[in-house]
């Protein structure tokens, strides 16, 4: 194999790289990157009888990852690759923990167990999450109790990558992928899976494939930097999302252009503060009401190592809308505002209840910002969609569509 195939994880210099600060910081892969490879790597030694010491991972963000695998185990019927971890300059947790995935043969006598994963593209295949691997235990995440905690993303790019090698060979058996990491168990203690239900280990994670090496000050001289460019590109209205889903939402359901658009990560405070000072005139931010439902309690800073409040909040709100003491109890004890929203649905009051969330993030977003820069706020759910605005989202809105 060539020197040049094994000198890093990305082949293009401006996606091995990313420029933060006037500083080139290394890309690294997420867990389900390297779940995906190993996997592949596995089926094909398994069902071709091909080693790879490589694996190209085309991930959704559209970069490809070579990624560097070895042969753990093999045996009559089953092969396991492991992976270890490159995070790149992203300071996390689990860079350099091995990842393991094994695929096994498995006769049609064999019964999968109903917590198993399985996929419509691939009716041959199940997944499975073993050694490390945390079991969801609570209501409210997105797999259902007593899964094992791999993302929706991962199982797809790793259903993908065995399904791919199950058609070149040609194979039209049943095969079982299991997906472990050893260290998981002890890595979960750093993580926030115990607080969300997760049990006995960690998750694996990743909604683009590829882990953006970022600091809290780099993350916002970023912002800054955009937004001091759209201003002098005569911009003086400002789309802001938080991340990749509030993105997501805004292109695919309300069909706004995202080339101007910019994300804020936790920084909602330093983004509407930057604006503001820049001279812009209107900013609508939108995004999952599990992040921005901590400004109707004054928390601009929306990381959940610096304040969360979530219960809190949408308890207050729901006493105020005529919940009793029992309803309160019952939102604090939730593991997030997609339970919540579950329960104040059934109830009949989760329209009042965010209607009561909006009012108050538009009066802590007021007395921050005064009378310079107008800003609306869009709140949406990953079950129910659109859930309120603050008063001027909808004109905000409107200006921008009539823009593009």
């Amino acid at each position: 194999m060539a020197e040049e195939k094994t000198s890093g994880l990305f082949r293009e210099e401006d996606s091995q790289y990313k420029m933060v600060n006037q500083k080139q910081l290394r890309r690294g892969i997420t867990t389900g990157t390297c779940a995906a490879a190993a996997a592949q790597a596995a089926a094909a030694h398994l069902l071709t009888g091909v080693r790879q010491a490589e694996i190209p991972v085309h991930t959704p963000k559209g970069i490809t990852a070579y990624v560097p695998v070895q042969c753990a185990h093999e045996e009559a019927g089953k092969c396991e690759y492991l992976v270890v971890k490159d995070s790149g300059d992203d300071p996390d947790v689990t860079n350099g923990v091995e990842v393991y995935v094994s695929v096994e043969k498995m006769g049609e006598e064999w019964m999968p167990d109903a917590k198993v994963f399985t996929d419509v593209h691939y009716p041959s295949l199940w997944l499975e999450g073993g050694q490390g691997i945390g079991r969801v235990t609570r209501a409210g995440l997105e797999q259902d109790i007593g899964c094992a905690a791999i993302n929706k993303v991962p199982r797809a790019m790793i259903f993908q990558a065995v399904g791919s090698v199950m058609e070149h060979a040609e194979y039209q058996g049943r095969i079982l992928i299991v997906v472990r990491i050893p260290a998981g168990e002890k890595l979960a203690e750093k993580t926030f899976n115990p607080m969300l239900g997760i049990e006995g280990g960690i998750s694996v994670l990743g909604t683009s494939g590829i882990l953006e090496p970022m600091s809290e000050r780099a993350i916002v001289d970023t912002i800054e930097t955009q937004i001091r460019q759209l201003y002098a590109q005569g911009g003086r209205r400002l789309l802001v999302t938080p991340g990749n889903y509030g993105q997501s939402y805004v292109s695919a359901y309300l069909g706004l252009n995202l080339d101007h658009s910019i994300k804020c990560s936790n920084y909602v405070g330093e983004t509407l503060d930057l604006a503001a000072a820049y001279g812009m005139e209107e900013l609508l931010l939108i995004g999952n009401i599990g992040k921005l439902v901590k400004l109707a309690a004054g928390i601009m800073n929306t990381h959940s190592k610096v304040a969360d409040g979530r219960g809190e909040i949408m308890a207050v709100h729901t006493v105020l809308q005529g919940g009793d003491r029992t309803m309160a109890e019952v939102l604090m004890n939730c593991i997030n505002t997609e339970e919540m929203l579950g329960y104040l649905e059934e109830w009949g009051l989760r329209e009042a209840v965010v209607a009561g969330i909006c009012g108050k993030i538009q009066y802590h977003i007021g007395r921050r910002m005064g009378s310079g820069l107008r800003v609306g706020v869009m709140l949406f759910s990953e079950k129910y969609g659109f859930l309120g605005q603050t008063a001027d989202s909808g004109q905000i809105l409107e200006r921008f569509r009539a823009d593009e």
